[in-house]
């Protein structure tokens, strides 16, 4: 069985409901008739994640998520390197609460292992239109567990 795994690496473990996530990059996955395979979220600081960033990506700036993509066909794999720091950073400038932007980094992960891109023209526009589709089917999630 595929394996979805969440560590801490220099910060506190935020509040991650495992099943409701399972259950929610399973759904998000089949959007895209892709399935899930071993998925890593490494919850770091904003040291590790511009470390994370020179080291592999030679990229010399801070960023919420990095994702490295292990993915073979229509099974989706990776590891994905959260800077909790740019997560808050981004809801306090962006006026929303960190849960939710949390809630959209590791999707926004998953949208890239599932092949949606936001470097290229009109690309940013396609990806926040998949967020937002994926937070509606976390929240559809949510309330059919209540």
């Amino acid at each position: 069985m595929a394996e979805l795994t969440f560590v801490a690496d220099g910060v506190d473990m935020p509040a991650v409901d495992e099943g409701l996530m399972r259950r929610w990059i399973d759904a998000v996955a089949r959007t895209f008739e892709k399935s899930v395979g071993d998925i890593s979220y490494i919850f770091c600081n904003d040291e590790k994640i511009i470390d994370v960033n020179r080291k592999y990506l030679g990229h010399d700036y801070y960023t919420d998520i990095i994702t490295f993509d292990y993915s073979r066909l229509h099974r989706i794999s990776g590891d994905m390197f959260i800077s909790l720091d740019t997560v808050k950073s981004n809801a306090e400038s962006l006026g929303c609460d960190f849960s939710g932007e949390l809630m959209r980094v590791i999707i926004h992960g998953v949208l890239h292992l599932c092949g949606v891109n936001d470097k290229g023209v009109g690309e940013r526009a396609i990806m926040e239109s998949c967020e937002n589709k994926a937070l509606a089917l976390l929240s559809e999630l949510q309330n059919s567990k209540r």
